[in-house]
Protein backbone atom coordinates (compact mmCIF):
# COMPACT_ATOMS: atom_id res chain seq x y z
CA UNK A 1 0.00 0.00 0.00
CA UNK A 2 1.49 3.27 -0.93
CA UNK A 3 1.22 6.50 1.60
CA UNK A 4 -1.32 8.36 -0.49
CA UNK A 5 -3.78 4.77 -0.12
CA UNK A 6 -2.29 4.86 3.45
CA UNK A 7 -4.02 8.84 4.39
CA UNK A 8 -7.17 7.56 2.05
CA UNK A 9 -7.89 5.18 4.52
CA UNK A 10 -6.81 6.29 7.69
CA UNK A 11 -9.08 9.47 7.42
CA UNK A 12 -11.87 7.27 5.90
CA UNK A 13 -12.11 4.79 8.47
CA UNK A 14 -12.17 7.85 11.26
CA UNK A 15 -14.88 9.86 9.15
CA UNK A 16 -16.78 6.53 8.96
CA UNK A 17 -16.53 4.72 12.34
CA UNK A 18 -17.82 7.80 14.32
CA UNK A 19 -21.59 6.98 14.33
CA UNK A 20 -20.36 3.47 15.31
CA UNK A 21 -17.74 4.86 17.99
CA UNK A 22 -21.05 7.62 19.54
CA UNK A 23 -22.46 4.47 21.97
CA UNK A 24 -18.70 3.48 22.20
CA UNK A 25 -16.70 5.68 23.80
CA UNK A 26 -17.41 7.78 26.87
CA UNK A 27 -17.69 11.05 27.44
CA UNK A 28 -14.83 12.34 28.87
CA UNK A 29 -16.05 14.87 30.92
CA UNK A 30 -20.11 16.60 31.17
CA UNK A 31 -20.44 19.10 28.02
CA UNK A 32 -22.27 21.26 30.13
CA UNK A 33 -19.73 21.74 32.55
CA UNK A 34 -17.29 23.39 29.49
CA UNK A 35 -20.90 25.66 28.35
CA UNK A 36 -20.51 29.31 28.35
CA UNK A 37 -23.24 29.51 30.58
CA UNK A 38 -21.53 27.40 33.15
CA UNK A 39 -18.26 28.77 33.30
CA UNK A 40 -17.45 31.12 35.94
CA UNK A 41 -18.05 35.05 35.18
CA UNK A 42 -20.71 34.00 32.53
CA UNK A 43 -23.36 33.91 35.06
CA UNK A 44 -26.18 36.14 33.46
CA UNK A 45 -25.99 35.35 29.69
CA UNK A 46 -29.27 34.65 28.57
CA UNK A 47 -30.48 32.65 25.56
CA UNK A 48 -29.40 34.76 22.84
CA UNK A 49 -25.90 35.19 24.31
CA UNK A 50 -25.48 31.57 24.49
CA UNK A 51 -26.02 31.52 20.64
CA UNK A 52 -23.46 34.49 19.88
CA UNK A 53 -20.73 32.78 22.08
CA UNK A 54 -21.26 29.52 19.89
CA UNK A 55 -20.55 31.31 16.31
CA UNK A 56 -17.14 30.61 15.21
CA UNK A 57 -16.56 33.86 12.87
CA UNK A 58 -19.31 35.67 11.51
CA UNK A 59 -22.77 33.52 12.09
CA UNK A 60 -20.60 30.44 11.02
CA UNK A 61 -20.73 27.74 13.48
CA UNK A 62 -18.91 24.22 14.63
CA UNK A 63 -20.88 21.57 16.35
CA UNK A 64 -21.71 22.34 19.47
CA UNK A 65 -20.12 19.94 21.57
CA UNK A 66 -17.03 21.19 20.14
CA UNK A 67 -15.22 22.42 22.82
CA UNK A 68 -13.74 26.44 21.61
CA UNK A 69 -10.48 27.30 22.29
CA UNK A 70 -10.89 30.19 24.08
CA UNK A 71 -10.79 32.52 27.28
CA UNK A 72 -13.46 34.14 28.96
CA UNK A 73 -13.82 36.32 31.45
CA UNK A 74 -16.05 39.23 32.51
CA UNK A 75 -16.19 43.12 33.01
CA UNK A 76 -18.94 44.37 35.12
CA UNK A 77 -22.52 42.79 32.99
CA UNK A 78 -20.18 42.35 29.71
CA UNK A 79 -18.79 38.61 29.07
CA UNK A 80 -15.83 38.95 27.00
CA UNK A 81 -13.92 36.52 24.64
CA UNK A 82 -10.20 35.67 23.72
CA UNK A 83 -9.38 33.57 21.14
CA UNK A 84 -6.03 33.16 18.80
CA UNK A 85 -3.74 30.57 17.32
CA UNK A 86 -0.33 31.09 16.27
CA UNK A 87 2.12 28.64 13.58
CA UNK A 88 5.17 28.87 12.76
CA UNK A 89 5.61 27.02 9.93
CA UNK A 90 9.11 25.06 7.95
CA UNK A 91 7.78 24.22 4.17
CA UNK A 92 10.16 22.06 2.15
CA UNK A 93 8.47 20.97 -1.02
CA UNK A 94 9.92 18.92 -4.03
CA UNK A 95 9.49 19.42 -7.86
CA UNK A 96 10.03 21.59 -10.13
CA UNK A 97 7.81 23.91 -8.92
CA UNK A 98 8.04 23.49 -5.40
CA UNK A 99 9.70 26.05 -2.93
CA UNK A 100 10.89 26.35 0.72
CA UNK A 101 9.68 28.85 3.40
CA UNK A 102 9.44 29.35 6.76
CA UNK A 103 6.76 31.89 7.38
CA UNK A 104 3.68 32.15 10.70
CA UNK A 105 -0.14 31.87 10.10
CA UNK A 106 -1.50 33.57 12.79
CA UNK A 107 -5.16 34.94 14.26
CA UNK A 108 -7.00 36.82 16.93
CA UNK A 109 -10.52 37.55 18.21
CA UNK A 110 -12.17 39.30 20.68
CA UNK A 111 -15.56 38.83 21.15
CA UNK A 112 -17.78 41.48 24.34
CA UNK A 113 -21.41 40.07 24.52
CA UNK A 114 -23.88 42.05 26.47
CA UNK A 115 -27.47 41.58 27.48
CA UNK A 116 -30.31 43.68 26.84
CA UNK A 117 -33.31 42.23 27.96
CA UNK A 118 -34.17 39.26 26.53
CA UNK A 119 -31.54 39.60 23.35
CA UNK A 120 -28.24 39.96 23.37
CA UNK A 121 -25.24 42.11 21.25
CA UNK A 122 -21.93 40.76 20.36
CA UNK A 123 -19.09 42.77 19.15
CA UNK A 124 -16.53 40.83 17.11
CA UNK A 125 -12.84 41.78 15.95
CA UNK A 126 -10.35 39.42 13.99
CA UNK A 127 -7.06 40.40 13.73
CA UNK A 128 -4.00 39.02 11.83
CA UNK A 129 -0.48 39.79 11.27
CA UNK A 130 0.39 37.55 8.83
CA UNK A 131 1.24 40.79 6.30
CA UNK A 132 4.10 40.89 8.48
CA UNK A 133 4.86 37.36 8.76
CA UNK A 134 4.10 36.03 5.75
CA UNK A 135 6.86 37.97 3.65
CA UNK A 136 6.32 38.20 -0.26
CA UNK A 137 2.79 37.92 -0.09
CA UNK A 138 2.63 34.59 -0.09
CA UNK A 139 3.93 30.89 1.25
CA UNK A 140 4.48 28.10 -0.63
CA UNK A 141 1.77 25.26 -1.66
CA UNK A 142 1.64 23.05 -4.26
CA UNK A 143 -1.79 23.30 -6.54
CA UNK A 144 -2.67 26.22 -4.76
CA UNK A 145 -4.19 29.12 -6.81
CA UNK A 146 -6.41 32.24 -5.97
CA UNK A 147 -5.30 36.10 -5.80
CA UNK A 148 -2.57 37.62 -7.22
CA UNK A 149 0.87 39.06 -5.50
CA UNK A 150 2.58 42.30 -6.95
CA UNK A 151 -0.18 42.34 -9.47
CA UNK A 152 0.56 38.47 -10.35
CA UNK A 153 -1.58 35.46 -10.43
CA UNK A 154 -0.58 33.52 -7.55
CA UNK A 155 0.25 29.80 -8.49
CA UNK A 156 1.84 27.10 -6.26
CA UNK A 157 1.13 29.66 -3.14
CA UNK A 158 -1.42 30.63 -0.58
CA UNK A 159 -1.75 34.73 0.19
CA UNK A 160 -1.94 36.24 3.70
CA UNK A 161 -4.97 36.82 5.34
CA UNK A 162 -5.65 40.73 6.26
CA UNK A 163 -4.52 42.50 9.31
CA UNK A 164 -8.09 43.38 10.00
CA UNK A 165 -9.89 39.36 9.18
CA UNK A 166 -13.37 40.74 10.94
CA UNK A 167 -15.06 43.00 12.46
CA UNK A 168 -18.82 42.94 12.97
CA UNK A 169 -22.00 43.48 15.26
CA UNK A 170 -24.38 40.47 15.71
CA UNK A 171 -27.33 40.37 17.55
CA UNK A 172 -30.12 38.52 18.31
CA UNK A 173 -33.53 38.00 20.12
CA UNK A 174 -35.61 34.88 20.91
CA UNK A 175 -39.04 34.93 19.17
CA UNK A 176 -40.37 32.50 21.71
CA UNK A 177 -39.24 29.42 23.17
CA UNK A 178 -37.01 27.77 20.57
CA UNK A 179 -37.07 30.13 17.83
CA UNK A 180 -34.24 32.99 17.68
CA UNK A 181 -33.79 35.85 14.88
CA UNK A 182 -30.61 37.34 14.58
CA UNK A 183 -29.16 40.27 12.50
CA UNK A 184 -25.38 41.08 12.10
CA UNK A 185 -23.61 43.36 10.24
CA UNK A 186 -19.78 43.87 9.35
CA UNK A 187 -17.79 46.23 7.59
CA UNK A 188 -15.44 43.05 7.16
CA UNK A 189 -16.94 39.91 8.33
CA UNK A 190 -18.32 36.49 6.87
CA UNK A 191 -21.78 35.76 4.58
CA UNK A 192 -23.28 32.92 5.10
CA UNK A 193 -22.12 31.10 2.48
CA UNK A 194 -19.86 27.87 3.34
CA UNK A 195 -19.15 25.77 6.17
CA UNK A 196 -16.73 27.11 8.89
CA UNK A 197 -13.60 28.84 7.41
CA UNK A 198 -10.51 26.53 7.76
CA UNK A 199 -8.68 28.93 10.49
CA UNK A 200 -12.07 27.83 12.89
CA UNK A 201 -12.93 24.55 11.43
CA UNK A 202 -12.50 22.38 14.39
CA UNK A 203 -11.38 19.44 11.96
CA UNK A 204 -8.94 21.74 10.78
CA UNK A 205 -7.08 22.95 14.05
CA UNK A 206 -3.51 21.28 13.85
CA UNK A 207 -3.04 21.93 9.79
CA UNK A 208 -1.77 25.14 9.29
CA UNK A 209 -2.09 25.10 5.51
CA UNK A 210 -4.92 26.41 3.63
CA UNK A 211 -6.67 23.52 1.85
CA UNK A 212 -6.68 23.84 -2.23
CA UNK A 213 -10.42 23.65 -2.35
CA UNK A 214 -10.68 27.18 -0.43
CA UNK A 215 -11.90 29.13 -3.30
CA UNK A 216 -14.41 26.40 -4.13
CA UNK A 217 -15.52 26.55 -0.29
CA UNK A 218 -15.02 29.24 2.28
CA UNK A 219 -12.63 31.98 0.58
CA UNK A 220 -15.35 34.34 1.42
CA UNK A 221 -14.66 34.26 5.08
CA UNK A 222 -13.27 37.83 4.14
CA UNK A 223 -15.84 40.16 2.56
CA UNK A 224 -16.96 43.51 2.88
CA UNK A 225 -19.98 45.35 3.60
CA UNK A 226 -21.79 42.02 4.81
CA UNK A 227 -25.17 42.09 5.94
CA UNK A 228 -26.56 39.35 7.10
CA UNK A 229 -30.50 37.95 8.46
CA UNK A 230 -31.54 34.68 9.93
CA UNK A 231 -33.54 32.78 12.22
CA UNK A 232 -33.24 29.41 13.88
CA UNK A 233 -35.93 26.85 15.11
CA UNK A 234 -35.21 24.47 17.45
CA UNK A 235 -32.17 22.70 15.41
CA UNK A 236 -32.92 24.30 12.18
CA UNK A 237 -31.02 27.85 11.07
CA UNK A 238 -31.65 29.50 7.73
CA UNK A 239 -29.85 32.82 6.98
CA UNK A 240 -29.59 35.09 3.85
CA UNK A 241 -26.92 37.51 3.78
CA UNK A 242 -26.18 40.93 1.19
CA UNK A 243 -22.01 41.74 0.71
CA UNK A 244 -19.29 43.13 -1.78
CA UNK A 245 -18.29 39.98 -4.05
CA UNK A 246 -14.63 40.57 -4.95
CA UNK A 247 -11.98 39.53 -3.03
CA UNK A 248 -9.88 41.78 -0.92
CA UNK A 249 -6.71 43.38 -2.63
CA UNK A 250 -3.30 43.06 -2.81
CA UNK A 251 -2.97 45.60 0.49
CA UNK A 252 -3.36 43.63 3.10
CA UNK A 253 -3.06 46.29 6.20
CA UNK A 254 -6.59 48.21 5.37
CA UNK A 255 -10.03 47.76 4.79
CA UNK A 256 -11.49 47.68 0.98
CA UNK A 257 -15.02 48.20 0.63
CA UNK A 258 -17.65 48.50 -2.61
CA UNK A 259 -21.57 48.39 -3.09
CA UNK A 260 -23.37 45.12 -1.15
CA UNK A 261 -23.62 43.38 -4.97
CA UNK A 262 -23.56 39.87 -3.94
CA UNK A 263 -25.95 37.54 -2.26
CA UNK A 264 -25.65 34.01 -0.46
CA UNK A 265 -28.64 31.83 2.21
CA UNK A 266 -27.69 29.48 3.95
CA UNK A 267 -29.30 26.42 5.56
CA UNK A 268 -27.64 24.64 8.73
CA UNK A 269 -28.80 21.64 10.72
CA UNK A 270 -28.02 20.94 13.79
CA UNK A 271 -29.92 17.14 14.70
CA UNK A 272 -27.62 16.96 18.11
CA UNK A 273 -24.45 18.37 19.80
CA UNK A 274 -22.29 16.33 17.63
CA UNK A 275 -23.23 16.94 14.01
CA UNK A 276 -23.77 19.64 12.22
CA UNK A 277 -24.50 20.35 8.76
CA UNK A 278 -25.05 23.16 5.85
CA UNK A 279 -25.56 24.18 2.38
CA UNK A 280 -25.52 27.23 0.80
CA UNK A 281 -25.54 28.74 -2.40
CA UNK A 282 -24.20 32.15 -3.50
CA UNK A 283 -23.54 34.41 -6.39
CA UNK A 284 -20.17 36.34 -5.83
CA UNK A 285 -20.18 39.76 -8.39
CA UNK A 286 -16.57 39.50 -10.01
CA UNK A 287 -14.91 37.83 -6.84
CA UNK A 288 -11.43 37.56 -8.65
CA UNK A 289 -10.05 40.61 -9.62
CA UNK A 290 -7.98 39.19 -11.92
CA UNK A 291 -10.47 37.12 -13.62
CA UNK A 292 -13.78 38.96 -15.41
CA UNK A 293 -17.62 37.75 -14.55
CA UNK A 294 -19.57 36.45 -11.54
CA UNK A 295 -19.35 32.85 -9.42
CA UNK A 296 -22.09 30.75 -8.44
CA UNK A 297 -20.67 28.81 -5.56
CA UNK A 298 -22.81 26.17 -4.14
CA UNK A 299 -21.69 24.48 -0.78
CA UNK A 300 -22.49 21.46 1.20
CA UNK A 301 -20.90 19.96 4.28
CA UNK A 302 -21.41 17.54 7.00
CA UNK A 303 -19.30 18.22 10.36
CA UNK A 304 -18.74 15.93 13.31
CA UNK A 305 -17.24 16.29 16.68
CA UNK A 306 -16.89 13.74 19.32
CA UNK A 307 -15.50 14.69 23.12
CA UNK A 308 -13.10 12.38 24.13
CA UNK A 309 -9.97 12.54 27.21
CA UNK A 310 -8.40 15.32 27.14
CA UNK A 311 -9.64 16.79 23.79
CA UNK A 312 -12.36 16.09 21.06
CA UNK A 313 -12.30 14.39 17.73
CA UNK A 314 -13.33 16.91 15.15
CA UNK A 315 -14.53 15.47 11.19
CA UNK A 316 -15.69 17.47 7.91
CA UNK A 317 -16.25 15.99 4.99
CA UNK A 318 -17.18 19.31 2.50
CA UNK A 319 -18.39 19.95 -1.57
CA UNK A 320 -17.82 23.58 -3.33
CA UNK A 321 -18.94 23.85 -6.74
CA UNK A 322 -17.85 27.11 -8.41
CA UNK A 323 -19.85 28.19 -12.06
CA UNK A 324 -18.73 30.63 -14.10
CA UNK A 325 -21.18 32.63 -15.76
CA UNK A 326 -19.07 33.89 -18.25
CA UNK A 327 -17.51 30.19 -19.54
CA UNK A 328 -20.52 28.52 -18.25
CA UNK A 329 -18.12 26.32 -16.87
CA UNK A 330 -17.91 24.27 -13.69
CA UNK A 331 -15.39 23.22 -11.82
CA UNK A 332 -15.83 21.10 -8.58
CA UNK A 333 -13.54 20.65 -5.23
CA UNK A 334 -13.97 17.59 -2.52
CA UNK A 335 -12.75 17.52 1.06
CA UNK A 336 -12.33 15.14 3.80
CA UNK A 337 -10.30 15.91 6.87
CA UNK A 338 -10.40 14.98 10.57
CA UNK A 339 -8.22 15.70 13.73
CA UNK A 340 -8.26 12.57 15.83
CA UNK A 341 -6.62 12.85 19.65
CA UNK A 342 -4.77 9.38 20.12
CA UNK A 343 -4.26 10.21 23.63
CA UNK A 344 -4.43 13.47 25.98
CA UNK A 345 -1.30 15.18 24.49
CA UNK A 346 -1.65 13.68 21.14
CA UNK A 347 -3.07 14.47 17.36
CA UNK A 348 -3.21 12.27 14.42
CA UNK A 349 -4.69 14.97 11.16
CA UNK A 350 -5.50 14.22 7.89
CA UNK A 351 -6.77 15.62 4.93
CA UNK A 352 -7.69 14.05 1.60
CA UNK A 353 -9.23 16.82 -1.04
CA UNK A 354 -9.89 16.27 -4.97
CA UNK A 355 -10.15 19.41 -6.82
CA UNK A 356 -10.90 20.70 -10.22
CA UNK A 357 -7.69 23.74 -11.08
CA UNK A 358 -8.18 25.72 -14.09
CA UNK A 359 -5.60 28.63 -13.06
CA UNK A 360 -2.37 26.51 -12.24
CA UNK A 361 -0.61 28.15 -15.10
CA UNK A 362 -2.49 31.72 -15.26
CA UNK A 363 1.91 32.86 -14.61
CA UNK A 364 2.36 31.95 -17.80
CA UNK A 365 0.03 32.45 -20.55
CA UNK A 366 1.83 30.94 -23.00
CA UNK A 367 1.79 27.96 -22.06
CA UNK A 368 -1.13 28.31 -20.40
CA UNK A 369 -2.50 28.42 -23.95
CA UNK A 370 -0.46 26.19 -25.35
CA UNK A 371 -2.10 23.52 -23.09
CA UNK A 372 -5.49 24.54 -23.63
CA UNK A 373 -5.10 23.93 -27.80
CA UNK A 374 -3.85 20.32 -26.77
CA UNK A 375 -5.26 18.71 -23.10
CA UNK A 376 -7.52 21.39 -21.85
CA UNK A 377 -7.20 24.12 -19.34
CA UNK A 378 -8.60 21.73 -16.04
CA UNK A 379 -7.30 19.47 -14.21
CA UNK A 380 -7.87 17.21 -11.56
CA UNK A 381 -5.53 17.30 -8.60
CA UNK A 382 -5.52 14.68 -5.58
CA UNK A 383 -3.56 15.82 -2.44
CA UNK A 384 -3.27 13.62 0.88
CA UNK A 385 -2.15 14.89 4.07
CA UNK A 386 -1.77 12.34 7.03
CA UNK A 387 0.09 14.66 9.93
CA UNK A 388 0.81 14.34 13.55
CA UNK A 389 0.92 16.88 16.66
CA UNK A 390 2.28 16.35 20.21
CA UNK A 391 1.15 19.03 22.77
CA UNK A 392 3.85 20.83 25.42
CA UNK A 393 2.65 21.99 28.17
CA UNK A 394 4.55 25.41 28.84
CA UNK A 395 1.96 27.67 29.50
CA UNK A 396 -0.97 28.25 32.02
CA UNK A 397 -3.28 29.55 29.14
CA UNK A 398 -1.89 28.13 26.44
CA UNK A 399 -1.79 25.51 24.43
CA UNK A 400 1.95 24.55 22.56
CA UNK A 401 2.71 22.12 20.63
CA UNK A 402 4.98 20.96 17.63
CA UNK A 403 4.26 18.88 14.46
CA UNK A 404 4.36 17.95 11.11
CA UNK A 405 2.55 17.07 8.02
CA UNK A 406 3.07 15.06 4.69
CA UNK A 407 1.23 16.04 1.93
CA UNK A 408 1.58 13.61 -1.96
CA UNK A 409 -0.38 14.34 -4.88
CA UNK A 410 -1.58 13.11 -8.23
CA UNK A 411 -2.68 14.80 -11.36
CA UNK A 412 -3.19 14.31 -15.20
CA UNK A 413 -0.32 12.52 -17.13
CA UNK A 414 -0.07 15.90 -19.01
CA UNK A 415 1.20 18.42 -16.14
CA UNK A 416 3.99 15.82 -15.09
CA UNK A 417 6.38 17.75 -16.60
CA UNK A 418 5.46 20.61 -14.75
CA UNK A 419 5.20 19.67 -11.30
CA UNK A 420 7.08 16.25 -11.55
CA UNK A 421 6.10 12.72 -11.25
CA UNK A 422 5.96 12.55 -7.86
CA UNK A 423 5.81 15.98 -5.76
CA UNK A 424 5.85 16.07 -2.17
CA UNK A 425 5.07 18.87 0.20
CA UNK A 426 6.54 18.53 4.20
CA UNK A 427 5.44 21.02 6.92
CA UNK A 428 7.09 20.98 10.71
CA UNK A 429 5.65 23.59 12.64
CA UNK A 430 4.77 25.23 16.10
CA UNK A 431 1.46 26.07 17.29
CA UNK A 432 0.24 27.94 19.72
CA UNK A 433 -3.03 28.94 20.82
CA UNK A 434 -5.59 29.89 23.60
CA UNK A 435 -6.34 27.06 26.18
CA UNK A 436 -9.62 25.89 25.67
CA UNK A 437 -12.42 27.20 27.47
CA UNK A 438 -9.86 28.62 30.10
CA UNK A 439 -11.01 31.28 32.18
CA UNK A 440 -8.81 34.66 33.38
Amino acid sequence: MNLRDTCLSAVTILMLSAAATEAQIPDAADPDATHPMNMPGMAGMNDAGMLLMEQASGTSMNPRSWTMPMVMTSAGAWRLMFMGELFVVDTQESGPRGHDKIYSPNWFMFGAEHSVGRGSFMFQLMLSLEPLTITQRRYPELFQTGETAFGQPLVDAQHPHNLIMGMGLNYAYPLGENTTIQAYFAPVGDPALGPVAFPHRASAAELPQAPLSHHWQDSTHIADEVVTVGVTHEFIRLEASGFYGTEPDENRWHIDYGPINSWSTRLSLFPSANWMAQVSVGRLDHPERQTPGDVVRSTASLHYTRPMAGSDWSTSLIWGRNHETLTQRNTNSYLLESAFPLRRRNFLTGRIELVDKDELFDDDPELEAQLARTVGSTFRIGAYTIGYTRDVELFPYVETGIGANLTTYTMPEAIKPYYGNRPVAVNVFMRARLRRKSRL
